[in-house]
């Protein structure tokens, strides 16, 4: 049953939200939580735009999903790759990316990409200067490591663009995630390149470098620049697609047969050990007292955000996941008051359940 609100179950989270659209933290807003078999709360706040005409966010406003695009597809693509035996996470790139060469990265693999403990800065403006998969991946390859692979732990936007065209050698990734999508459960409202007749419903953003305001068109420059669908950005997507997503996930961890298998998803929702102070997985970030999802989900938590103001964590212990999206970066995205409400309003959400 969807309830929540004002004065509902999860009012203490609405009224976080609330007061943060009030405080122009961002303009439009969709959440939802949920369980393995149902939504517990749905809502959406705000207008599209700071604009007194705007119109209202609704339940299926889209959202540029951002890096929710590492895990949503990349990841789980790689998840089932490597169930198949196509990948092997501890071979090396170079295995796979030809260009991927030279004595400092003979030594990073897959999991290094995945873990983003290959060396790789966090990122690179190569749309200024350059376009299509060929010419970016070379760029890639040849940017210079800013650290020894695996010895600590950068989010990089880079790894996940070689993880993505190591996919699209087999098939392009938008039609690997429509496959992936489907297995998932999820119908529609959550793919690359939105089409036109979804204009409507999509919440504007910025491209950020570039300082353009966008609707409909990805707000990352360099997934832009290799045709709108990459391995690090690039999916659009409402919060009851990303939801189901998450119940997909959480059926998965409680043995029902899914996308992938119970013990692969383990694997690379399981902090790695061995990168000293990283809080990542393979894939998915996981729960720290000081990160995004608050203070009060269990430890065995994961989820990741997204740059334009997105996020989903998913809590196995309680069974839990929360879904909120929001477009911070129109009209600017020099606004980072989410930092904020982010742990603010899953706190309010945890002390619910």
């Amino acid at each position: 049953m969807v309830q929540g609100g004002e004065f509902g179950r999860f009012g203490a989270a609405h009224r976080v939200i609330a007061a943060a659209v009030e405080a122009r933290a961002f303009p439009a807003a969709t959440v939802e939580v949920g369980d393995a078999t149902q939504v517990l709360w749905s809502e959406a706040l705000g207008r599209l735009t700071f604009d007194a005409d705007a119109p209202a966010t609704r339940p299926d406003t889209v959202f540029d999903l951002a890096s929710l695009t590492k895990v949503l597809s990349t990841t789980s693509i790689v998840m089932q790759e490597v169930e198949r035996g196509a990948i092997g996470l501890d071979e090396p790139v170079s295995q796979y990316i030809p260009a991927w060469t030279g004595a400092d990265r003979a030594c990073v693999t897959v999991r290094d990409l995945l873990a983003h403990s290959s060396g790789l800065p966090a990122h690179r403006h190569f749309y200024d200067t350059m376009s299509g998969r060929a010419a970016i991946e070379r760029a890639v390859c040849a940017t210079p490591l800013e650290y020894e692979p695996g010895t600590r732990s950068i989010y990089s936007d880079l790894g996940f663009m070689l993880l993505g065209f190591l996919l699209e050698d087999r098939v392009p990734l938008p039609q690997r995630f429509t496959a992936l999508r489907s297995q998932v459960g999820v119908v529609e409202d959550l793919q690359f390149h939105p089409p036109t007749h979804w204009r409507r419903r999509i919440a504007p953003t910025e491209q950020p470098f570039r300082r353009q305001v966008v609707i409909g068109a990805v707000g990352d420059e360099n997934a832009e620049a290799l045709g709108g669908a990459a391995g690090h950005a690039g999916l659009f997507g409402t919060a009851a697609a990303v939801g189901q997503y998450a119940r997909h996930t959480l059926q998965v961890l409680t043995g029902k047969v899914g996308a992938f298998q119970r013990e692969t998803l383990e694997m690379f929702i399981t902090k790695r050990s061995d990168v000293p102070g990283s809080s990542r997985a393979l894939g998915w970030d996981t729960m720290l007292p000081t990160s995004s999802c608050g203070s009060l989900m269990s430890p065995r938590s994961f989820g990741h955000t997204g740059f334009t103001g997105t996020s989903v964590w998913i809590d196995p212990d309680r069974g839990l996941y929360i879904v909120l999206l929001t477009n911070r970066v129109h009209p600017s995205s020099a606004n980072d008051a989410i930092r904020q409400v982010r742990p603010a309003f899953h706190d309010a959400v945890m002390n619910e359940i």
